[in-house]
């Protein structure tokens, strides 16, 4: 179900009235394509003042066991994983009770499980959905993506057409997020599966990021393809772990975000063929507090855009685009990271690619595990301990 134009001005004359009489809040300020859920009764009270946007929190979907990912599809419903393997379907702002069938089997253990999920960019004409996991083998897991086909209520035509090796039950730091860029390659992001040294290694499927065409194929100009010993399905390594992902709305390069130890979470821009480091140079230490290294830069590694001490513990981003948030807009940017360890939302404000300014925004929401702005201009949050999905409403 859309919103229309005349039912989003009505509702823009009402609230906008109320705000003028109470000077609390108003409606979103822009005309909406899609509309994943209604909205509020009541935008005029709990309204949350920030630096440079006021919004209210609306919680959408309750009862979810560990959300790790969602994805937004054009028919107004939504795909959300669940790290313990099940994958779930809100249709007209209701979840299903029954889990989306064929769902790949995962290793759930520790940080692994149903991880990342993302649908095609010509989604409408394709019908493919990605789906990032821990693929369990005989030796252990590893990360894995799959495409596939919603179909009613099951997935169909699956194929993975990834497989991280090799094995391992180390159950931590799988990555993974996936996201296509404006050429319509694939990128996801695997950590280092506890073995650090591994991040410096071009044979290994750790501690890296990755590029592939939709089908899994390896594209030729890819940095290491040719170089014998090397994985021709590396971008970039020398990565701890990555657990956020976005393309730059501007210039169409790839953002990322991993952990630090105990300190040191870094964003990162991926490009082709960089050594960004871990563990030979980090901001962070052991969780001890033992040292890790001595150093924080080395030739022929790259610094990270910014970093955070202490960790934040980031996972999920995106960039906020479109006039939806007319705060968060203008000739700077603003980024959304979500906070496991310290459980908040931050916001990044950038001028190019040097930070200028950053915010905690709902301190004590819980564990932010995702990120996104959806097609309907909103921003969703997905916090893992709760089980919720949270919707950001601009008002001023």
């Amino acid at each position: 179900m859309k919103l229309s134009y005349l039912l989003l001005t009505s509702i823009l004359v009402t609230y906008g009235a109320m705000a003028c009489t109470t000077n609390t809040g108003s409606a979103p300020l822009s005309d909406q394509e899609y509309s994943y859920f209604p909205l509020p009764a009541d935008l005029t009270t709990n309204v949350i003042i920030t630096e440079d946007q006021n919004f209210v929190v609306q919680t959408v979907v309750t009862g979810l066991n560990s959300p790790w990912s969602m994805a937004f599809l054009p028919d107004n419903s939504m795909l959300i994983t669940e790290r313990g393997g099940t994958l779930r379907r809100v249709v007209d702002g209701v979840l299903i009770n029954e889990p989306v069938g064929n769902v790949p089997e995962v290793f759930a253990r520790g940080q692994g499980g149903l991880l990342d999920v993302v649908i095609h960019p010509e989604f409408e004409s394709n019908g493919w959905i990605y789906l990032s996991y821990s693929e369990l083998g005989e030796e252990g897991a590893h990360t894995a993506i799959m495409r596939a086909k919603l179909e009613g209520n099951t997935l169909v035509e699956n194929e993975v057409i990834f497989r991280g090796s090799p094995k391992t039950n180390r159950g931590h730091h799988f990555g993974s997020r996936i996201a296509f860029d404006n050429n319509g390659y694939l990128f996801f992001t695997i950590g280092d599966r506890g073995q650090r040294e591994d991040s410096q290694l071009l044979n290994t499927y750790a501690g890296k990021s990755f590029r592939i065409n939709d089908d899994g194929s390896i594209p030729s100009d890819n940095p290491f393809v040719g170089r014998d010993g090397a994985n021709p399905e590396i971008f970039t390594y020398g990565n701890r772990n990555q657990q956020g992902l976005v393309k730059h709305p501007v210039t169409g390069e790839m953002w990322a975000h991993e952990h630090g130890p105990r300190g040191g979470d870094e964003v990162n821009i991926l490009r082709a063929g960089n050594n960004y480091g871990w563990p030979v140079i980090s901001y962070g230490i052991n969780y001890d507090g033992s040292v890790i290294t001595p150093d924080t830069a080395r030739t022929g590694m790259e610094q990270p855009i910014n970093y955070w001490l202490p960790s934040i513990g980031a996972s999920g981003m995106t960039f906020v685009t479109g006039d939806t948030f007319p705060g968060w807009g203008g000739e700077n940017l603003t980024l959304l990271s979500g906070s496991l360890a310290l459980q908040f939302l931050q916001r990044s404000v950038y001028d190019g690619n040097t930070l200028v300014k950053e915010e905690k925004l709902l301190e004590g929401i819980g564990r932010v595990r995702d990120v996104r702005q959806a097609p309907d201009g909103f921003i969703y949050l997905a916090t893992e301990t709760d089980g919720i999905i949270h919707r950001l409403i601009p008002v001023n």
